[in-house]
């Protein structure tokens, strides 16, 4: 029997997210000031006192919750698991967290992901949509004949899909004629995990080079294999291809059952992850971390 550290990707934010954390304890300060320092400015202010607008800005909002989760990690002061996974940028926290990645690397490296999505399709051509109710078989060859892509496979029953506005939307009025329980837009100021973004996938496979990855210090699962990745320029890849690939959550969560994971602590704002491995498998027991 084995435990996994889990951290979410974009969408667990909420504006105040570690503010009392951050009052509190100090392991927990010097994370977000690490990360302001890292980052030249005080993106824990905006973590902290928003807008809301401003957090969900892409370019901000992957640093900003990966800094509250290895922010909460730490004031935890729990030991690290065997394990570690995360959904999308959250699985640079889970390098981070196992020691692969520097606290001040990782926060550049998801300030240069988000400002790299970000310009790869300017703010209002594309969109990402969550849809239920269809199998992610269903989803991939509609998104295939549009012209956009299933960019989450979360859990049975839900994914998301992503590209261009007019590709994603098409996708969706199909989805609906297929059996789609609801097919809803997210508040994403870029689309993500998709083929609009290969100019992005260029730019961090150039940032990526200049970063040294050392082998985690726990079992890292990548969402691109679904398997443990140890290999630092592997890692290297596997975060390359994710800029372009679907996040393969439910089949991870499947694969860490064969693996004999029987419990998951998630780490972070909110408890999705949770969520999603209940929805799954009822074979691992879901915690989430409350400091």
């Amino acid at each position: 029997m084995s435990s996994i550290f889990v951290f979410p990707g974009q969408g667990a934010q909420v504006v105040g997210m570690g503010a009392e954390l951050y009052k509190n304890n100090a392991a927990a300060r010097a994370v977000f000031d690490e990360v302001d320092s890292a980052l030249g400015e005080k993106l824990s202010n905006i973590i902290f006192n928003g807008p809301m607008d401003e957090l969900t800005l892409t370019k901000n909002v992957q640093p900003a919750i990966m800094a509250t989760s290895i922010a909460m990690l730490r004031a935890a002061e729990l030991p690290l698991q065997e394990y570690v996974a995360g959904h999308s940028l959250g699985e640079y926290t889970a390098l981070c967290a196992a020691g692969a990645i520097s606290l001040t690397d990782t926060a550049k490296l998801l300030r240069a992901r988000g400002n790299a999505m970000q310009a790869a399709v300017p703010v209002g051509m594309g969109q990402t949509s969550v849809v239920l109710g269809v199998s992610a078989d269903i989803v991939r060859d509609i998104c295939e004949n549009c012209g956009c892509d299933m960019a989450n496979d979360n859990c049975p029953g839900q994914v998301v899909i992503s590209g261009l506005k007019d590709a994603v939307e098409l996708a969706g009025e199909k989805l609906k004629a297929a059996g789609a329980r609801r097919v809803m837009p997210l508040a994403l100021s870029a689309p993500v995990h998709c083929r609009a973004q290969e100019k992005s996938a260029d730019v961090m496979r150039a940032v990526l080079e200049n970063v040294k990855i050392r082998t985690p210090n726990a079992k890292w699962i990548s969402n691109k294999t679904c398997s443990v990745i140890e290999n630092p320029d592997e890692i290297k890849e596997a975060l390359v291809y994710q800029m372009t690939h679907s996040v393969r959550w439910r089949e991870s969560v499947l694969e860490m059952v064969n693996m004999g994971i029987t419990k998951s602590i998630e780490i972070g704002p909110g408890n999705v992850l949770s969520g999603l491995i209940s929805r799954t498998t009822d074979k691992i027991e879901t915690e989430k971390l409350e400091v």
